[in-house]
């Protein structure tokens, strides 16, 4: 009867230990792998990981006060040409929208400026400006007429003419004639176009020249119209709707 017993014992003791060495392992600290089958459908936080500032990469952006100030071209060279078309009814908008012709930027766009003219001046060439800062409240109206983000920035947003960090300009010889381009200012056609093949070998000669000028001194390119150009550093000023009359001529 003991040896039954015991042989009973036994057969229960090696039926739970397989039981158990059978079972799946698993841990509290087990996560089932939830990654996708295919590598490119997986999704990457759109919030940054932040990298830690130390005085080796430390960037300032912030423009000093100095260059964040509003001033008048001809104040800090006046040999740049203005030739404001918004100040008279010279536009695609057929209406005067600037109560005065001037071209005002932020300081430190219009000492870059100025260093293009002081090269192209090496050359007997110049520079003509037609639009420089533009008030927020022209550009929702120019928005009005053409709402079209191609040519015509979108008020909502703001325009870099409206943080005083663009210029539409164009070259000129030493007797202040305009140089041939593909196209008139304000042109807005495929012929403005930064990339456009026709027109004469010379209009695109002088589009590139001014290009070059401009880029050499920092300034960006508009794609869609060869005359706008960008200051580098246009995105660390605000859009401002500040009128002529309160900024200084000098």
């Amino acid at each position: 009867m003991f040896y039954q017993w015991f042989r009973f014992v036994i057969l229960i003791i090696v039926t739970l230990f397989l039981t158990i060495s059978c079972r799946p392992s698993e841990s509290i600290n087990h996560q089932p792998n939830l990654a996708p089958s295919n590598p490119s459908h997986i999704i990457i936080s759109a919030s940054p990981v932040p990298t830690p500032t130390t005085p080796g990469n430390q960037k300032n952006t912030t423009p000093i006060a100095e260059d964040t100030k509003l001033v008048d071209i001809q104040s800090i060279n006046k040999n740049i040409v203005v030739d404001i078309r918004y100040a008279t009814t010279n536009n695609f908008l057929k209406k005067q929208l600037y109560p005065e012709a001037r071209c005002v930027l932020r300081y430190a766009v219009a000492k870059r400026l100025a260093k293009v003219q002081a090269e192209l001046a090496k050359d007997q060439l110049g520079l003509k400006v037609y639009d420089c800062y533009r008030p927020l409240s022209v550009q929702k109206l120019m928005w009005q007429v053409l709402p079209d983000n191609r040519y015509v920035a979108n008020p909502v947003y703001g325009s870099r003419h409206n943080r005083g960090a663009a210029v539409d300009l164009t070259l000129i010889n030493r007797n202040g004639k305009e140089l041939e381009m593909p196209s008139a200012f304000d042109t807005f056609t495929p012929a403005s176009h930064r990339n456009y093949i026709g027109g004469s070998s010379e209009s695109r000669k002088n589009r590139q020249m001014l290009e070059d000028a401009m880029q050499k001194q920092g300034f960006i390119g508009l794609s869609t119209e060869w005359w706008h150009f960008d200051a580098s550093g246009w995105e660390n000023f605000p859009v401002m709707d500040v009128p002529f009359h309160n900024i200084p001529r000098s």
